[in-house]
């Protein structure tokens, strides 16, 4: 893969253009969410790729762009590594079908190999989450869902600085101290740049025996409740350590959809409602205007 963002055969833009450009196709989407986090390991991924897929189960047309690039993860998680993207007639770059309701794009679906390192300074980077938002035509979607890399640098400010005006920001923590102290850095960078923070979402709070039932909290426990509180803002609930998120990832089968009968797939659900019921909300008050 060559060091430069990708080439989609287009004459090169001014940067007033560029943003024209993506203000148009911003037009056609309902809801643009960031995912993010403090720290690395927490579930982000995970958790995108399992609101994508909730939200399309749901009927919802449904984008996920993975601004993750030193470790798009959002690939494997889909089992589409290796998988060729079409162009439109227009010669934009159409983002992968996973499902009737579910687009996907990502820097690994343009690596020769998984095991390709993507070594890219700021100004690459940044020119690479551009041509995700001006070069892929994502069409009408509902919701846009952006997987970011952990903490506050490059990608999840240069995606809030080309979409222009995103409606809400996730944060995943996990429940110990040293977790919610970079959570809390990355809901004052959220309060900096004017993103409606969604809710916290704590992840791998207490690990149930399959054989016996009894609660052990590895991490922890209540400490994503705890800072939610503090911060004042939402607080979206728990999700456990469960063996059959990780079986479903590595399978590259959403966890929502291959196991949507368990308590930890109702819990995930009952999570994203306050996402619909928002969404639905400024639908309809739109409609009556």
């Amino acid at each position: 893969m060559s060091h430069e963002p990708l080439n989609t055969g287009k004459q090169p833009n001014s940067e007033f253009v560029d943003r024209l450009n993506i203000q148009d196709k911003m037009k056609k989407i309902g809801q643009k969410i960031l995912v993010m986090s403090g720290k690395g390991g927490v579930g982000k991924s995970t958790v995108s790729a399992n609101l994508a897929t909730a939200l399309a189960l749901e009927g919802y047309k449904v984008g996920l762009i993975d601004v993750d690039l030193h470790g798009p993860s959002i690939p494997t998680m889909f089992n589409i590594n290796g998988k060729q993207l079409r162009m439109a007639p227009s010669g934009d770059i159409l983002p992968f079908p996973v499902s009737d309701n579910l687009k996907v794009i990502s820097v690994g679906l343009f690596l020769e190999s998984e095991d390709q390192p993507v070594v890219w300074r700021g100004p690459m980077k940044i020119g690479m989450i551009k041509q995700f938002l001006k070069d892929v035509e994502w069409g009408e979607l509902d919701f846009l869902i952006i997987d970011s890399p952990p903490g506050t640098g490059d990608e999840p400010l240069g995606v809030a600085q080309q979409v222009g005006k995103l409606d809400g920001g996730i944060v995943v923590t996990t429940p110990q101290e040293v977790a919610a102290a970079d959570v809390r850095k990355n809901i004052n960078f959220a309060h900096k740049l004017n993103i409606p923070i969604v809710g916290v979402l704590e992840n791998m709070n207490g690990f149930t025996c399959p054989h016996c039932d009894e609660v052990t909290y590895i991490f922890k426990s209540g400490g994503g409740k705890q800072l939610a509180a503090g911060m004042k803002v939402p607080f979206l609930g728990s999700l456990p350590i469960d063996p059959e998120i990780v079986e479903a990832c590595d399978s590259g089968k959403p966890y929502v959809d291959s196991f949507g009968k368990t308590t930890t797939a109702k819990l995930f659900l009952e999570m994203i409602q306050p996402i619909i019921d928002n969404y639905e909300k400024l639908k309809a008050e739109k409609a009556n205007a």
